[in-house]
């Protein structure tokens, strides 16, 4: 009931301080914390058992899903004016690298 609360639109309100990822890393851990015979094993352990992620993989994961939905016209934003560039030699690997620019 807890992991639906965190992962709504996480790619929208996702925080930037380490801190407020680690206030909402501790809400995951006390939920963990809450189902029974889970309580005195660590929290990779509790994870595995629950077949969860951390957070941050999640934040992580979203931050992808919305790059591909960006970069396949799935979310209509324009590529081109959102925050990167496409590489310009495409001979080797594929069209899709991203650079951010620079900001001087």
């Amino acid at each position: 009931m807890v992991r639906p609360h965190l992962d709504y639109a996480i790619s929208a309100w996702r925080p930037h301080y380490q801190k407020d990822i680690a206030l909402l890393e501790q809400v995951q851990h006390r939920a963990t914390k809450m189902v029974s015979g889970l309580r005195n094993m660590t929290l990779e352990q509790r994870l595995k058992v629950l077949g969860l992620t951390t957070f941050e993989t999640r934040m992580l994961r979203a931050d992808l899903i919305q790059v591909f939905k960006i970069l396949h016209n799935i979310d209509h934003v324009d590529k081109d004016k959102f925050f990167f560039t496409f590489a310009v030699d495409d001979r080797r690997g594929h069209a899709f690298k991203l650079y951010k620019d620079r900001l001087i």
